[in-house]
């Protein structure tokens, strides 16, 4: 999708069937407030880090029913006349607010609050929740394995094991939850995101032997390059390396085998040959353990892909996008009340909140509080949500960098238990006053 393309059906077709019933009801006009939460964390995780919402905002700016849309949704008898006539002209006018992308969330944590009219608000649940699940299931599977890292650059390279667009998103999402850089092209042009790349086993096998690739890479891309190492006998590519690169070779990469035992022998082998200052780095089917696994092994680096982009046994976050408030009447000023569903194991919290951290004397947090009107006294708590969107104007625009820093800072504020690997419960209780 380009980004002059609308992304008005990017939804599903039971939005715009609510849409020309409330319309047929007269309730289509009724201020509404909308809220995304998720009732739990994936099962064992302890906290879980918003991504998307930057992404969120750039469709948002796009959802709009040109001729192309309108065409295609009276001819397949989508939605009555009426309803058509309503779409086009529709611009997004109330206020969004949000949890900043980056920021941590627990089990109720109100991560996105849409307020506007009914109709207004209902037809973005499906971008909504579409664009916050994925992008927030990647951001909380890198967010685990840049803590089990240790401060060792992480290297995102998962755009071959999901859908091409996907890759994108996963790729951007990964950057702003603490890797280093990413494989994917297409993510450092639309986001600033850090690429970087060398060669695969294919280019080794190309040549007539290791050292003739091992030179041709050498010659192409200079001496701080990576070599990959394991495609024939690893000592004996080692030795290679080195040989023709001299002791300023950037780093040798290992992709199979026992990588704590490979990497221990590459190192002392490289000391030995006097590049000391060469990296190891391993990939190979890596995810948050065995990276933690790793860390007691000379290893300099990581490379994930396939657990990354499948959010490491978590491809969404479940989070739901629910009515929680509308207006007793028509009127513009009429005031809102409280609504909520009570389905078994799916139930609501009903009302506009507004949510905080609390934070201990160290600045450690210790607990996310949830109000139901706007909290005037802040002392040893920060506010979460922020506003995204005013009068229907964009106003919460960041780059990735900005993001990737309120990742670090949230991540900095949280107690130890949260950043165990092991499984466990949410590492902040959730008050709702």
């Amino acid at each position: 999708m380009s980004k002059d393309s609308s992304s008005a059906l990017l939804t599903d077709h039971y939005e715009l069937t609510m849409l020309q019933g409330a319309l047929h009801s007269g309730a289509a006009a009724r201020r509404s407030v909308f809220e995304m939460f998720g009732r739990r964390l994936p099962e064992g995780r302890r906290y879980g880090i918003v991504g998307g919402t930057g992404r969120f905002l750039d469709l948002l700016e796009r959802f709009r029913f040109g001729s192309e849309e309108l065409d295609f949704l009276s001819d397949n008898g989508v939605v009555d006349e009426t309803t058509l006539n309503w779409l086009s002209e529709y611009r997004f006018s109330g206020n969004v607010w949000g949890y900043g992308e980056g920021e941590a969330y627990f089990p109720g944590s109100p991560i996105l609050v849409v307020e506007g009219t009914f109709a207004e608000g209902v037809i973005l649940e499906t971008l909504a929740l579409s664009v916050y699940n994925h992008d927030s299931a990647i951001a909380s599977a890198a967010t685990r394995m840049s803590v089990a890292a240790g401060g060792r650059p992480l290297i995102e390279m998962g755009s071959r094991r999901t859908h091409e667009r996907s890759a994108v998103a996963a790729a951007r999402a990964a950057y702003v939850a603490g890797f280093a850089t990413s494989s994917n092209l297409e993510a450092g042009r639309s986001y600033g995101v850090p690429t970087g790349g060398t060669a695969a086993h294919a280019f080794t096998l190309l040549h007539d032997s290791e050292r003739h690739a091992f030179k041709a890479q050498l010659e192409s891309m200079g001496t701080e390059t990576t070599l990959l190492v394991d495609t024939y006998d690893v000592e004996r590519a080692v030795r290679h390396a080195v040989e023709l690169a001299g002791p300023g070779l950037g780093a040798v990469r290992i992709d199979s085998g026992d990588l704590a035992k490979t990497a221990s022998r590459v190192r002392a082998q490289l000391d030995a040959l006097g590049a000391t200052g060469t990296r190891v780095v391993v990939t190979g089917d890596l995810d948050e353990h065995s990276i933690q696994a790793l860390a007691v092994a000379p290893v300099d680096g990581y490379g994930v892909g396939t657990s990354l982009v499948t959010g490491s046994g978590a491809p969404t976050v479940s989070l739901v996008y629910k009515l929680v408030a509308r207006a007793r009447g028509l009127d513009e000023g009429a005031p809102l009340e409280p609504v909520a569903k009570r389905s078994v194991g799916k139930p609501s919290r009903g009302g506009r909140k507004w949510a905080v951290r609390r934070l201990d004397d160290q600045g450690i947090a210790v607990s996310e509080e949830v109000f139901p009107h706007e909290p005037a006294d802040l002392v040893g708590a920060r506010p979460l949500l922020r506003p995204l969107v005013t009068d229907g104007e964009v106003v919460g625009h960041e780059s990735v960098h900005e993001a990737r820093e309120r990742h670090r800072k949230t991540v900095a504020e949280l107690p130890e238990q949260a950043l165990r690997m092991s499984r466990g419960d949410a590492a902040l209780p959730t008050v709702f006053h």
